[in-house]
């Protein structure tokens, strides 16, 4: 069982930045691909960006390309999103998910998910 916790989340300006977190409490979370997901109210949820275990597979939603950047630090069991050049349409409760899966953009395939974390990008 791999427990994540997300952090980092908060209201910002648009064109600001933020950075999420996430923690997973597994030892074996070098092993695993971490994705970040976000599902704002009323709309499905949507893929934002995925890391492979080894950070050589990386991959990102077409609407934060060039904008958000996954990175991970397999000693510290942790996932980041750095987020810049916000834009009031990426509000939304962020997750952090885990997979085994090698489909990393298709949420069904993770298995743990955390609680999520609110954005929230004012015009």
């Amino acid at each position: 069982q791999v427990q994540v916790v997300e952090s980092g989340g908060g209201l910002v300006q648009a064109g600001g930045s933020l950075r999420l977190s996430c923690v997973a409490s597994e030892r074996t979370f070098s092993s695993y691909n971490m994705g970040w997901f976000r599902q704002a109210p009323g709309k499905e949820r949507e893929f934002v960006a995925a890391c492979s275990w080894s950070g050589r597979r990386i991959y990102y939603g077409d609407s934060v390309k060039g904008r958000f950047t996954i990175s991970r630090d397999n000693a510290k069991n942790t996932v980041y999103l750095q987020m810049n050049s916000l834009k009031p349409e990426d509000t939304a409760v962020y997750y952090c998910a885990a997979t085994l899966s090698l489909a990393l953009q298709v949420g069904e395939n993770y298995a743990y998910w955390g609680q999520g974390t609110q954005v929230t990008v004012s015009s």
